[in-house]
């Protein structure tokens, strides 16, 4: 599904998907499995107890963590995050987007922020730039599409 997003749910949708927290813990999971119980504060080093809470809480309320399984793994939706969170730092590192020194997770946070900003506040790209980052924006609108579906199937009991 690659429906076009209104710029009000595109800009919810980037910012409540660039969390720090959120983003190393799907990307850990995703990454390394799923982290054993009580394992989320040694797991996600660098976050206080206190973001590790709030980011598995996010998660949570996002369906992206399995609860059928111990630990904490991910669903379908959480893997799906963890692949546009992946295209978005391929894309930004190999554009040094916004510099070469930049972090896994500021990588992810400053490409969903471009990706936020209508199409007339974003800076002017190379082609090969723009197609790479196109092909971003598209993981992103497909997850919204396909989880804004699935939440709308919990809440209602009905596809929408």
């Amino acid at each position: 599904m690659n429906a076009a997003l209104s710029q009000p749910r595109r800009q919810h949708a980037c910012q409540s998907l660039s969390s720090a927290g959120l983003i190393r813990l799907v990307s850990e999971i995703d990454d390394h499995g799923p982290i054993p119980p009580r394992a989320l504060a040694r797991t996600l080093t660098g976050l206080s107890t206190t973001q590790a809470k709030q980011a598995k809480q996010q998660a949570d309320t996002l369906a992206l963590l399995d609860r059928s399984r111990p630990g904490l793994a991910l669903t379908e939706a959480g893997t799906g995050l963890a692949n546009l969170y992946d295209a978005a730092a391929r894309w930004a590192r190999h554009h040094n987007y916004p510099d070469h020194t930049s972090t896994f997770t500021d990588r992810i946070r400053h490409v969903l922020t471009l990706l936020s900003e209508p199409a007339e506040k974003q800076p002017q790209l190379m082609d090969q730039e723009a197609v790479g980052l196109h092909e971003v924006d598209l993981l992103l609108r497909e997850w919204v599409g396909t989880h804004q579906q699935q939440e709308d199937q919990r809440t209602y009991g009905t596809a929408a």
